[in-house]
């Protein structure tokens, strides 16, 4: 996998503190969404959907801190909206970084060459950049032509300002599994230290209600995905076991509290994908709300999600409770490996 070795060894050692502990629900990575406002008006975004007055606020640099503070997961991600409209990311970044946080800023790059030199590169900090299909299917997903090779252009442009950078990729319904491996081979191309992935979430204010994949569909996609890229040299920003699930060769509940979402609103319940509520402190987060109402099986909003932010975690620490079983899907590839539940 892509997840340099200093991230690996404090995330596991983070994990190891915890359970050891006894901890049944621990946060693993916050999802920080300091503001809604973004420049692009994609098809499939849930984000978006609000008035100007509710875009127009964004979360100060004390209250982000707070947050991940009172938090306390080793991850910071910082999606949005679009966090480079926020006048003081580059302090939040930072801030964050310098307590100890291994903090991932999702862009969709269009302002990346404006807000550079802001930043300094830190093995603390990476840029998360989205890029959604090849140009023609990224440029149609997020309405503005042109918007991939600026995207792309700025990957080059922090590559060589010696910056982390990942890709983020989101799969709708009716991607191919040939055009998805051919954009992981250029992604690859690009040096780019690791990428993202997953099938699209059905936000119900999402502007395009059509081309989310439901859940067999998505499984079909990255096996087939995952046969045409056996022996590329493809790196991925998560645990195998995760592609392994998404190969439909791993059965996973889904473990929203790991990755706790605080934005203008507060601790958005149960997750940054679906918005049932807020709760005014992570602690008021974890312990009031109804876990058991969510996930497949549980909640029709959730029955073709399969999305990394709630089944990562639970792929993590299956990683950790089965090491052997981890190391056979490292070793052959996800795809391979015998089902198991969890």
């Amino acid at each position: 996998m892509g997840i340099p070795a200093i991230q690996k060894a404090r995330v596991g050692a983070y994990l190891a503190g915890r359970m050891l502990s006894g901890s049944r629900r621990f946060p693993l990575v916050l999802m920080l969404e300091p503001l809604f406002r973004c420049n692009l008006r994609c098809t499939g975004c849930g984000k978006i959907a609000y008035p100007e007055n509710i875009l127009g606020r964004s979360l100060g640099i004390e209250e982000c801190l707070a947050a991940a503070e009172e938090c306390g997961a080793p991850v910071v991600s910082i999606p949005g909206g679009e966090p480079l409209l926020h006048p003081d990311i580059h302090v939040i970044a930072r801030e964050l970084a310098a307590r100890g946080k291994f903090v991932y800023l999702c862009t969709n790059a269009l302002l990346v060459e404006k807000r550079i030199d802001d930043f300094v590169p830190s093995p603390r900090l990476t840029f998360n950049v989205h890029l959604d299909g090849l140009r023609e299917r990224h440029d149609s997903q997020v309405r503005l032509p042109g918007a991939f090779d600026r995207a792309v252009s700025a990957i080059g442009l922090l590559v060589s300002r010696g910056f982390r950078v990942t890709t983020n990729t989101t799969f709708f319904a009716g991607e191919t599994p040939e055009d998805a491996a051919r954009l992981f081979d250029f992604l690859m191309s690009l040096g780019v230290e690791a990428m993202t992935v997953s099938a699209a979430f059905g936000y119900e204010k999402a502007a395009d209600r059509e081309h989310f994949p439901g859940r067999e569909e998505t499984k079909r996609l990255f096996r087939r995905i995952f046969e045409i890229g056996r022996g590329r040299k493809w790196r991925f920003n998560h645990s195998g076991l995760y592609l392994d699930f998404l190969a439909g060769n791993q059965e996973y509940a889904c473990s929203p509290w790991a990755t706790p979402a605080r934005n203008i609103f507060g601790w958005q319940r149960p997750c940054y994908l679906l918005d049932d509520g807020y709760a005014a402190t992570y602690r008021e987060l974890l312990e009031t709300t109804a876990w058991g109402k969510y996930g497949p099986g549980a909640n029709p909003h959730c029955a073709d999600c399969m999305v990394h932010s709630g089944f990562e975690p639970t792929a993590v620490l299956d990683s950790v409770m089965s090491p052997l079983k981890a190391l056979t899907v490292r070793l052959l590839g996800p795809g391979k490996a015998g089902r198991r539940s969890l």
